[in-house]
C-alpha cells in the first residue's frame, strides 16, 4: 500500500492582493496547502514563523522590510525552509542578492501558471530552480566568489571542524549542483538522511545556507574531484 505523502506546505508573500490571491488559489487547486499568506515583510517574517511552511514563495520589492531581509531572517531561523522569489525583475545584481541571502531558486512573473507549479515542486525537495539565462549567471557568480580570498575555516588547522567521509561525499555532490533527490539516488540513501548530512555540515563549518555550503565546497575543489 503507497503511503500517502503530506502536501507541500506553501506561504505567498505579495504586496499585491489580486496577485497573492491568485497565486494562492493556483497553488490550492493544485494540491499545495496554501498555509499563509502577507503583503508585507514584517507581516511576512511574523507569520512564516508562526505557520512553518516548507516552501515561502516570495516577491522581492515589500514594504515594510524587503524581500532579501525577509529571507536572510526566515532561512537564518529555520535553515530548512526553501525559498522561491518570484519576482518582476530580472536584474541580475537582484537575482544575486536573493541567492545570497538564501533563496534556493528565482523565476521571474512571466512565468506560466505551470512552471510556478513545478518550480514549488523542485524547491520542496531541494532543487535550485532558476527561469532559464539567470542558473548560469548564479554559477558563475558561485565561481567568482570561490577564486576570491574568504575567511574560513582551514581543514587543516588544528580544531578545524571534521567531517565525515559520508558528509564529504554529500558536500561534494552538492557543489556539483545536483538536487537533495540525485543525491539520494545516486548514494542510495533516503532524501531526509541526504537533508540530515547537508544540516550537521552546515553547522559543523558554521555555514547558514546552501549558497555558503557551495561556495565553501567550490573554494576546497570538491566540485572539481
Amino acid at each position: 500500500m503507497t503511503q500517502q505523502q503530506d502536501p507541500i506546505r506553501v506561504m505567498v508573500v505579495d504586496d499585491h492582493p489580486m496577485w497573492r490571491d491568485a497565486v494562492a488559489r493556483d497553488l490550492a487547486e493544485s494540491g499545495f496547502e496554501v498555509v499563509a499568506t502577507a503583503g508585507d515583510g514584517e507581516q511576512a517574517v511574523r507569520r512564516a514563523k508562526a505557520a512553518v511552511p516548507d516552501v515561502l514563495v516570495l516577491d522581492l520589492n515589500l514594504p515594510a522590510k524587503p524581500g532579501v531581509q525577509v529571507c536572510k531572517e526566515l532561512v537564518g531561523h529555520n535553515p530548512a525552509l526553501r525559498v522561491l522569489v518570484l519576482s518582476a525583475s530580472g536584474e541580475h545584481a537582484d537575482v544575486l542578492e536573493a541567492v545570497k541571502s538564501g533563496a534556493t531558486g528565482y523565476l521571474l512573473k512571466s512565468a506560466s501558471t505551470e512552471e510556478l507549479l513545478d518550480a514549488v515542486r523542485r524547491t520542496a525537495v531541494g532543487d535550485p530552480v532558476f527561469t532559464p539565462g539567470l542558473a548560469g549567471l548564479v554559477l558563475g557568480e558561485y565561481r567568482r566568489l570561490a577564486a576570491e580570498p574568504a575567511p574560513a575555516p582551514d581543514a587543516d588547522e588544528p580544531g578545524a571542524p571534521r567531517l565525515t567521509d559520508r558528509e564529504t561525499e554529500v558536500l561534494r555532490l552538492v557543489a556539483k549542483g545536483l538536487s537533495y533527490k540525485q543525491i539520494a539516488e545516486r548514494l542510495v540513501i533516503s532524501h531526509r538522511t541526504v537533508q540530515n548530512h547537508v544540516q550537521n555540515t552546515l553547522g559543523k563549518l558554521q555555514l547558514h545556507n546552501r549558497v555558503e555550503l557551495v561556495r565553501y565546497a567550490i573554494e576546497r575543489g570538491l566540485d572539481d574531484e
